[in-house]
């Protein structure tokens, strides 16, 4: 299967698709010490004009990329947006990455020299997926290892429009710090709060792995307006791990992402990777729930797949009308909230 097909409204000479064929074909001579794509920002490139016009559309169709990685970043991107061209002629029009899709997932251990990893938003990867998102006239959702300033480093989710341009980005609120799990050496808690990124095809939010296990960060984004939730994901197994307590604990993480669907009436979209790296096994499993948690569709455990997924945003407002919690929540109540525990 080639890793770009041919498109048939392509007008030009794309830039990631002479990305792809340098990956393919010049790797060891165009990235001799893993520089990464800088060389190709100063290549000309004429992206197809659009329509820019923002509306939220009664049927949108996701696409989930779910995907292992290797130890060359340049490698996984040259994936990503093969993936990505694949899932546009799918139909798919909101295109979401896993979490850290550039790398595989380093912070299983901590080491200074994985600060390398980090750029700058806008920055390289931004500026070429901007390119693949005018090209293909599709919205991407990529999370990337920011790098703000001199020794301060972000999780990072950016939304970029179908023309090509950079919404907004959103900065993990929630920072684990468990086996295998170290990022609160990485990076620093999200500050830019919960956030709704209008684009042409639906309101959405995006939050990052960790943050799934929280319902106020779903509901408050869910109250800006979003539509869809997308959460970009790496979460896996420890290899000592028994059946027993792998099934619980995939259980788990789909059940809290569903509740956060039929509690706030949204569509909730999880893209997890694939693979071994190091001591974790990576579950996949990338899901898109309906607003009423019912699943719509479900990856595999241990395959890369991209799942194409219609959704009907109407359904949002025929099921907050039978099942009105957001009319019946006491706000006036809610005040404790704000305290880490009520002693």
């Amino acid at each position: 299967m080639s890793l770009v097909p041919p498109l048939s409204r392509r007008k030009s000479f794309p830039l990631y698709k002479i990305f792809l064929i340098f990956c393919q074909k010049e790797r060891k001579n165009f990235f001799p010490h893993e520089s990464g794509i800088e060389p190709l920002l100063a290549m000309s490139y004429n992206p197809v004009s659009v329509n820019t016009t923002t509306h939220s559309f009664p049927q949108v169709t996701l696409g989930l990329i779910q995907m292992s990685c290797s130890e060359q970043p340049e490698e996984n991107l040259a994936k990503a947006i093969a993936r990505i061209g694949h899932a546009a002629q799918q139909g798919a029009q909101i295109i979401c990455l896993q979490e850290l899709f550039r790398s595989r997932y380093f912070c299983q251990s901590e080491e200074t020299q994985q600060f390398l990893l980090a750029e700058p938003i806008p920055g390289p990867t931004t500026t070429v997926l901007s390119q693949v998102a005018a090209e293909q006239g599709v919205v991407l959702i990529a999370s990337l290892f920011e790098r703000r300033a001199e020794g301060l480093f972000h999780n990072t989710a950016v939304v970029i429009d179908a023309d090509g341009a950079l919404v907004g980005k959103y900065r993990k609120m929630h920072i684990p710090d468990d086996p295998l799990y170290y990022e609160k050496f990485y990076f620093a808690p999200g500050d830019l709060g919960f956030q709704t990124f209008q684009t042409r095809y639906a309101k959405i939010g995006t939050l990052v792995c960790w943050d799934q296990w929280f319902p106020e960060g779903a509901r408050l984004t869910a109250l800006s307006g979003a539509q869809i939730l997308f959460y970009p994901t790496a979460i896996g197994w420890h290899h000592d791990e028994v059946p027993e307590e792998r099934q619980a604990q995939h259980q788990a993480w789909e059940t809290v992402q569903r509740g956060h669907a039929i509690a706030n009436g949204v569509y909730v979209a999880a893209v997890n990777r694939v693979g071994t790296e190091g001591g974790l096994q990576f579950w996949g499993a990338s899901f898109v729930s309906d607003p009423f948690g019912r699943l719509v569709a479900q990856a595999s455990h241990d395959t890369e797949e991209t799942l194409i997924v219609s959704c009907d945003l109407s359904r949002i407002d025929r099921v907050r009308q039978n099942w009105p919690f957001l009319r019946d929540r006491r706000i006036d109540a809610y005040g404790s909230l704000t305290k880490r525990y009520l002693d």
